[in-house]
């Protein structure tokens, strides 16, 4: 009975070491899951000012295990795994959203109050039905799926702008005009706007080697902020959401993500290789953010926000107060029309010119590198024509160029059709051609009026 005492003793020794060990090595991974809940069901609450953040939660064998709570009168979020392992925080401040950290982030400036004045889509009177237009957005909802495929499809919102004005839009139950959306990486093309701005208002020169991090004192000091907007600034990085992944590690455990992205040591020479980087748009907007002439995460609204009047966008920050630029931008479906507008327009908007002259077509022209691991990716945004004159959707036109994110979220911009498309959703079990987004511009741009 002693020795059987002793060896289950020991057995038992093993298999607490083994937990212990094994939550160690998946600690990173579990914070992911952890990290994400936390943020959604803060900004989803009271960014989106929705009551059901879980319906945002995409398909995950760790989601039944996921506790929490929402802390309407502390302003947070917590999320762990059974209420204790790999517990994540996440705080919301007015005006900068919500932020996954260990503890409130400080911000040394209130944030500035944007009007919606000078936004013509604010408070535009719903569009007069289209039947044409009306059968396109009913494609793009799914109408003509089964219940659960129309579920799959999750399209929350379109609108669509042709000649500057509204003349489509409708919405998911539970979402309005007034319903601020998640755009994800769509954030990266409304950072090639913000770049825009302060070329055009300081002369700078995005294409110009100068040592954008004072700790590059090696090869990196040939970094350009123009080669991070196209993600060939050669930094090591991995974009797969797995455990110990730069991406994971950036969003979840870094209170100064672009400290940490800048971290990173080149894996290939400048300008050569093209590689996706959430990371190197997030070191834009810390430059940006290092010239700006209002502390912490407020430039954008001053830059951006307040001149065109996006009363309603909101750009999360990390634990140091820098805004999150390749991910946390939240708007609602007409704002985001607004930006597409905006870019449509080069950089015009109420008759005062707002980015260079011909910024848009410099950063919707991909350029030809050795080696690329992306399809059409120029200055922050995608483009239809690649480098070498093919198109990556056939069946638009090639001037079409777009803002993408996760879960399908997109705003499509085709010059030639002087036309702005916007489609978001929550879509993480679809994706490619049954998103039906290529499509949708197709349907709408056949029912363009004949003249």
């Amino acid at each position: 009975m002693r020795v059987l005492r002793r060896v289950l003793a020991v057995l038992l020794v093993l298999v607490v070491v083994g937990a212990v060990l094994g939550y160690r090595h998946y600690r990173p991974l579990l914070a992911t899951g952890t990290g994400y809940a936390a943020h959604n069901s803060c900004a989803v609450t009271l960014v989106a000012g929705r009551d059901d953040p879980d319906t945002d939660l995409p398909p995950n064998p760790l989601v039944p295990y996921l506790t929490g709570y929402v802390n309407l009168a502390g302003k947070s979020s917590t999320s762990a795994v059974g209420w204790l392992l790999a517990k994540q925080k996440a705080f919301y401040t007015q005006g900068y959203g919500c932020t996954v950290a260990g503890e409130r982030p400080a911000v040394s400036r209130r944030a500035t109050k944007v009007e919606s004045e000078g936004n013509p889509y604010t408070d535009a009177p719903a569009p007069e039905a289209d039947p044409a237009l009306e059968k396109a957005m009913s494609r793009a909802f799914g109408d003509d799926l089964s219940v659960k495929q129309k579920k799959d499809l999750g399209t929350r919102a379109v609108v669509v702008l042709r000649d500057g004005k509204l003349v489509a839009e409708r919405y998911a139950d539970g979402f309005s005009t007034d319903t601020p959306q998640l755009g994800w990486s769509m954030a990266k093309s409304a950072t090639n706007l913000l770049v825009g701005r302060y070329v055009l208002e300081r002369g700078l020169d995005v294409r110009k080697e100068d040592g954008l991090r004072p700790e590059w004192t090696d090869e990196r000091r040939s970094i350009t902020v123009d080669q991070l907007m196209r993600m060939t600034s050669g930094l090591r990085w991995d974009e797969t959401y797995s455990l110990g992944t730069p991406i994971t590690q950036m969003l979840y455990a870094e209170p100064d993500m672009a400290r940490y992205v800048a971290s990173q040591g080149l894996a290939h020479q400048p300008g050569t290789y093209q590689q996706y980087s959430s990371g190197s748009t997030n070191l834009v907007c810390s430059w940006l953010s290092s010239l700006a002439d209002v502390p912490d995460a407020d430039f954008p609204r001053t830059e951006l926000f307040a001149p065109l009047g996006l009363s309603s966008a909101t750009w999360e920050t990390d634990g140091v107060g820098n805004p999150v630029c390749s991910s946390y931008l939240w708007a609602t479906p007409r704002d985001w029309a607004a930006l597409g507008q905006f870019a449509l327009q080069d950089g015009v908007w109420g008759g005062d010119r707002l980015l260079p002259e011909g910024w848009m077509a410099q950063s919707t022209t991909a350029q030809p590198v050795d080696h690329s691991e992306e399809r059409g990716y120029a200055a922050g945004w995608w483009v239809n024509q690649e480098a070498d004159g093919s198109l990556v959707a056939p069946e638009l036109p090639a001037d079409a160029y777009w803002m993408s994110g996760h879960d399908g979220q997109r705003v499509y911009v085709v010059p030639s059709q002087r036309l702005v498309v916007v489609r978001l959703g929550f879509s993480p079990e679809v994706d490619g051609s049954a998103l039906r987004t290529d499509a949708l511009v197709r349907d709408v741009i056949a029912a363009a009026p004949t003249s």
